[in-house]
């Protein structure tokens, strides 16, 4: 039988019940963004690194006030959530090179939010081929490089966007 590890999902996996509050929220008032994952900031949102990702890469667009109703958004918020998609676009290229994106939204837990009551917009970098079949027969993503490796990665192509 071949093990696949994945030691990062333990702490999800042990805790994910017992999360208080919105991290979208409390993440970046800590100020400790390298730690947290956190790449970019605007005036009315920030990027951050997915930390359990679909692919390497995939990252998550939030602006900063709690909110599960896209339309409540400002336009000054939703224009800064949109520069930041952008931006984020722009330093995947730079970083990996994809072959494309899947952008979304999921609104509502029977859209697949996970986090409902706090608006995000998922960037998700695709390749030719990225599919295969451990998701489909073992329920299993595999992830090349770590959330830190890839932190430093997106974070050098991100300065200057």
């Amino acid at each position: 039988m071949e093990r696949l590890w994945a030691p990062w999902r333990l702490e999800y996996i042990e805790n994910a019940d017992r999360l208080d509050g919105c991290f979208l929220c409390a993440f970046p008032a800590e100020q400790r963004d390298e730690e947290r994952l956190i790449l970019a900031r605007s005036q009315g949102a920030f990027i951050i690194l997915n930390a359990y990702p679909y692919a390497n890469g995939h990252l998550m667009v939030a602006p900063f006030r709690h909110t599960g109703d896209l339309g409540s958004l400002a336009t000054d918020e939703v224009l800064d959530l949109w520069t930041l998609v952008t931006k984020g676009i722009e330093a995947l290229r730079k970083a990996y090179n994809p072959h494309g994106f899947n952008i979304g939204v999921n609104l509502g837990r029977v859209a697949g939010a996970g986090l409902e009551d706090h608006v995000h917009v998922h960037v998700v970098p695709r390749w030719n081929g990225d599919t295969n079949f451990m998701p489909v027969l073992a329920d299993v993503r595999i992830m090349p490089a770590s959330l830190q490796a890839t932190y430093r990665r997106l974070k050098g192509c991100m300065d200057g966007l």
